[in-house]
């Protein structure tokens, strides 16, 4: 907050006389006076008492005059002259935008403000300056070195006026620069503002911008912010330019998030970073998200020409640098499914030294499954879920009667999902429906998992959103449960489901 300055206040009025145990407390008229090198203020004697000083000060000072000692003792002369709408207004207007009896000169880039010492002082990095025994502490002139290419003569102009004034306006497209230059300048008060600016103000284009910024200026609620609204709209609401912004490192933490709002299932995770990888490899390409997948496919397939056969893209120099983020894929949860498994195969992305294991694991747990009769996760295991679940998920449009099941083997387990009556109902299907695969006939079924229930507003910030936590159900054939109920009068669609899933127990080592 800005020091009060001298000034912009009203003639003083009359003091109230106030009733303090039945005695009337005799009025005093408090008038400005000039006289001495203190610009103090005298009282005008009332009925029945006498004159006396009134120092500086003392409470009996009127509100809105103040008196910053005798080197500004002319600044305050001139503020006293007139009240603007506010004290405030008038200090920024008068001292900062018109340079009134500055004492002090700010050079930056190619620019100059005239500026005063007393306002100056709030800034922790010129605070230091003037209080300490550098030498720009006795100099009226000084020349600021930028060393941060994100702080511009705008931002400088509204970091050097919050210091004159109490509200400041920090508009969403300067809201990064005006953080470098808060952050130079110590401001404290504006660093936060600018970061409510920023959480207010998320959406596909400035979240990329924003997250980088958090992440250079410690703004770690911001970062939280950001990180969250990716999680929720990385797959759900995609773009070209959205993805161009998203880093290796901050894509890596996307990936491997157990929060990841998965749309369908986790074989479209793989196509979303196929996808990102082109464009970071290509960012110059500027074609529409529709045409995207195929013109990744196509590069990439161009690519695979340059290699030897057993040698897979993220081995190569050019994909090596994406090892980390493919790293994260939920591969079991992708080579289940025959077409997803295919795709891989031909794609050629990623290394077959990866996809051995994941096969030898899913082989291993289809024979405990049929041999050992493991009928699921027998306990909650947070570290389990949130590191090897099925991540899938489901758009509803419109309010009505939905049915369907997720891609995939998931060893017999035949889930069909059901949205009726605004209610969510799981069901273990064995022999009341047609299923394209095996079921399997065992008595009693247990899966883990964890539902979530989304709307999403125009910009992608949640409007409404509740989740079951990891549960743990058992089913018998043909068994339903209901697992959500929802209240009709707070649904917003389109709805967007997201799930996890455990059909097994972890292995024993």
């Amino acid at each position: 907050t800005a020091p009060t300055a001298p000034g912009a206040a009203p003639q003083p009025r009359p003091a109230q006389a106030h009733s303090r145990g039945g005695r009337q407390r005799p009025s005093r008229k408090l008038r400005c006076s000039s006289a001495g090198s203190g610009h103090g203020f005298a009282a005008e004697p009332g009925p029945g008492t006498e004159e006396r000083a009134v120092p500086v000060g003392e409470d009996q000072r009127p509100v809105g005059c103040f008196v910053l000692g005798d080197v500004y003792g002319s600044v305050f002369a001139s503020l006293c002259r007139k009240k603007f709408k506010s004290t405030s207004e008038y200090i920024y207007l008068t001292l900062f935008l018109n340079g009134e009896n500055s004492d002090i000169k700010i050079r930056a880039l190619g620019e100059e403000w005239s500026l005063h010492k007393i306002y100056l002082c709030q800034s922790g990095y010129f605070s230091s300056m003037f209080s300490g025994s550098w030498k720009e502490s006795s100099m009226n002139t000084i020349e600021l070195e930028i060393p941060d290419q994100n702080i511009d003569v705008e931002a400088l102009q509204v970091a050097f006026g919050s210091l004159y004034r109490d509200e400041v306006l920090i508009k969403p497209s300067q809201v990064v620069a005006v953080s470098a230059a808060a952050c130079m300048l110590q401001l404290d008060g504006l660093i936060q503002q600018c970061g409510e600016t920023m959480k207010e103000t998320i959406n596909a284009k400035t979240v990329c911008g924003f997250y980088k910024a958090a992440e250079t200026y410690g703004l770690d609620s911001v970062k939280k912010k950001c990180l969250e609204w990716l999680l929720n709209n990385v797959m759900i609401h995609q773009s070209v330019e959205l993805f161009k912004g998203i880093s290796i490192n901050l894509m890596k933490q996307l990936i491997s998030s157990s929060n990841l709002f998965v749309m369908q299932v986790e074989m479209d995770v793989y196509t979303v970073l196929k996808k990102w990888m082109f464009l970071q490899l290509v960012p110059s390409w500027n074609g529409s998200l529709k045409h995207l997948l195929s013109e990744a496919d196509a590069w990439f397939a161009e690519r695979r020409k340059d290699f030897d056969s057993d040698i897979a893209f993220l081995e190569s120099e050019e994909g090596n640098q994406f090892l980390s983020v493919f790293a994260h894929l939920r591969l079991q949860h992708i080579v289940s499914d025959l077409a997803s498994a295919r795709i891989i195969e031909r794609d050629s992305l990623i290394p077959s030294e990866w996809l051995s294991p994941v096969y030898k694991q899913l082989w291993f747990a289809m024979l405990r499954v049929e041999q050992e009769n493991d009928i699921g996760p027998q306990e909650i295991n947070k570290e389990e879920l949130e590191g090897n679940s099925m991540r899938c998920g489901r758009k509803l449009a419109e309010d009505g009667d939905y049915c369907w099941r997720w891609t995939g083997f998931n060893f017999g387990f035949d889930l069909l999902v059901t949205y009726t009556n605004s209610c969510i109902t799981f069901k273990r299907n064995t022999l009341s429906q047609p299923c394209s695969g095996s079921v399997s006939l065992q008595p009693r079924r247990r899966i883990a998992f964890r539902l979530h229930l989304a709307s999403f507003d125009s910009t992608g910030r949640v409007t409404r959103g509740v989740t079951t936590g990891y549960q743990i159900l058992s089913f018998e054939k043909d068994q339903e449960e209901v697992v959500m109920y929802l209240d009709s009068r707070l649904l917003i669609f389109p709805l967007y489901i997201c799930c996890n899933f455990l059909y097994t127990s972890p292995e024993k080592q």
